[in-house]
């Protein structure tokens, strides 16, 4: 145990912040993690920082190959030297957006299985999405969870399933959770709970350097209505306890949280100024120029 605690401290020095070092050899004494190689790891990602993120979902839009080029001219508009960015075209159109973007924004597929290639009617795999320069998948989202009387193609458990299946793949993975309406309004002890139920089978999946998670209010999916800041805010930090509890602090700290929900440039910034807030997945206004203003928004909110 000694001699792999050096080798983690000689991987700090090399590839850390020297002067936070012994901060991170006093947290592995008191922890005395049985992996400490990820502990460090972790807890050295914790200490960077936050870099904010927003994803732009296209779902089943546009309608004609046409007008995708404008799509891309919105997305290479966007400033991406403070954010990262990314977009998923629906399946049809990975394909010529692939290699499209100038500004490092990444081609996120909207699913893929968890079997591979083979005989899957209708489904992707990551190997198809990594033959085309591909590193990165979203899964998740409410309307794959069967919201909006659309018939469920995926559970919690199925979501576990395909996570470890993208991760031991060598990709990353943007994982989408929310509530509906009828629990928010039971109150934020009961939306917490359900978050709770949506990540328990994957607290020890969650690697901040490859997953990001993506909070998605159902209520306010395609409605126009927005959590108020402070509300958004406040499940945000609940959601980060609930990982710090569950997975570990460092995990907590580090792991990226994205707000999504009716998402705009109008309200960006009051959502932005949140400190658990570390980016947006963006639905309807990611269509429109004002997805530049939004990346804008958080990259200076948290530049600050």
């Amino acid at each position: 145990m000694a001699a792999q605690n050096a080798d983690d401290i000689d991987y700090l020095r090399k590839h850390g912040i020297p002067e936070l070092v012994n901060d991170l050899i006093q947290q592995l004494v008191n922890a005395k993690p049985s992996q400490p190689v990820a502990f460090l790891r972790e807890a050295l990602e914790s200490k960077k920082g936050r870099r904010p993120v927003v994803g732009g979902n296209w779902k089943c839009n546009p309608d004609s190959m046409k007008k995708l080029d404008g799509l891309i001219a919105n997305i290479n508009a966007c400033d991406t030297s403070k954010c990262d960015v990314y977009v998923c075209p629906s399946t049809l159109h990975v394909s010529y957006c692939a290699g499209k973007f100038n500004n490092g924004a990444m081609v996120t597929p909207q699913n893929c299985n968890f079997k591979g290639c083979g005989a899957f009617t209708g489904e992707m795999s990551v190997e198809q999405m990594k033959d085309m320069g591909i590193k990165q998948v979203l899964i998740g989202h409410s309307e794959r969870r069967g919201e909006f009387g659309i018939l469920a193609y995926d559970s919690n458990a199925t979501l576990a399933t395909k996570l470890k299946y993208i991760l031991d793949a060598g990709m990353s993975c943007v994982f989408c959770i929310g509530e509906p309406k009828s629990i928010r309004e039971k109150g934020l002890d009961a939306v917490l709970a359900e978050m709770d139920k949506q990540l328990e089978k994957i607290y020890g999946l969650l690697d901040p350097a490859k997953v990001i998670i993506a909070y998605e209010p159902v209520w306010a999916i395609g409605t126009g209505l927005t959590a108020t800041p402070q509300d958004a805010q406040a499940t945000h930090a609940g959601i980060r306890k609930l990982i710090a509890q569950k997975a570990s602090p460092a995990v907590a700290d580090a792991i990226r949280i994205q707000y999504g929900g009716s998402a705009n440039a109008k309200n960006a910034p009051d959502l932005s100024a949140q400190p658990d807030i570390d980016g947006f997945l963006v639905g309807g206004a990611s269509l429109k120029p004002e997805f530049a203003d939004i990346v804008k928004a958080i990259s200076g909110a948290k530049d600050a």
